[in-house]
């Protein structure tokens, strides 16, 4: 006889149930490069919608420089934006993010070890390490939340390693591209958790092994 399924109330403290991580690169005030992790974006034909808190540093950039650069994070990266998760380019540091920890950092690049590559058609740089590479212009900027906003952008130019190109076409190959994915605030990639997130530790995100997973894993 089957087991009946039950659904429970939970009142949920984050909704983050898998969307892919992507380093959005910008240009500061002084000209320097910024780049920070986020993992609110979704697509849409040649748009990307990109959900950012009113009081970061890269929120400041877009609507200022009206473009950017997103990247796309393959699961090899994690450390690299764990690394950059409690920084940011915004001094001072706003209150908000000071009472979770985060730090202020002038060269987020170098904190992270990552490599600024020249863009095409836009000013900030791209991320070498990222196999997918989206250079955008800022359409529009929708209030969203009391704290956010969604900023709609256009991808103007591609860049993917040829690598994950299906071969004759414009298409990626669904099976060679892996991105990593941040899924109720942990790293996975290849649906596998690929490393602790200090993010999961400034949101309290309890940690370890399901009941159920641990009686499958024998």
């Amino acid at each position: 006889m089957e087991e009946a399924v039950v659904h429970v109330d939970v009142d949920l403290k984050v909704l983050y149930f898998g969307t892919p991580v992507v380093l959005i690169s910008t240009v500061n005030e002084d000209g320097s490069a910024n780049v920070a992790p986020m993992s609110s974006a979704w697509w849409l034909g040649q748009a990307c919608m990109l959900g950012l808190g009113n009081s970061s540093q890269t929120m400041r950039n877009l609507v200022r420089e009206r473009e950017c650069v997103l990247n796309l994070v393959p699961p090899e990266l994690a450390g690299a934006v764990d690394l950059l998760a409690p920084l940011t380019g915004a001094s001072p540091v706003p209150e908000r993010k000071a009472a979770k920890g985060y730090r202020f950092e002038a060269d987020k690049f170098g904190a992270a070890g990552l490599t600024p590559q020249a863009s095409e058609s836009v000013a900030a740089p791209r991320v070498l390490e990222c196999p997918i590479q989206l250079e955008c212009l800022v359409e529009k900027v929708h209030p969203f939340g009391r704290n956010a906003s969604g900023v709609e952008v256009r991808v103007v130019r591609a860049h993917v390693e040829e690598r994950l190109v299906i071969p004759g076409t414009a298409y990626v190959d669904p099976v060679g591209w892996d991105p990593l994915i941040m899924k109720f605030c942990e790293f996975f990639g290849g649906a596998v958790n690929v490393g602790p997130s200090a993010l999961a530790s400034a949101w309290e995100m309890p940690h370890g092994v399901m009941p159920s997973a641990a009686a499958a894993s024998g």
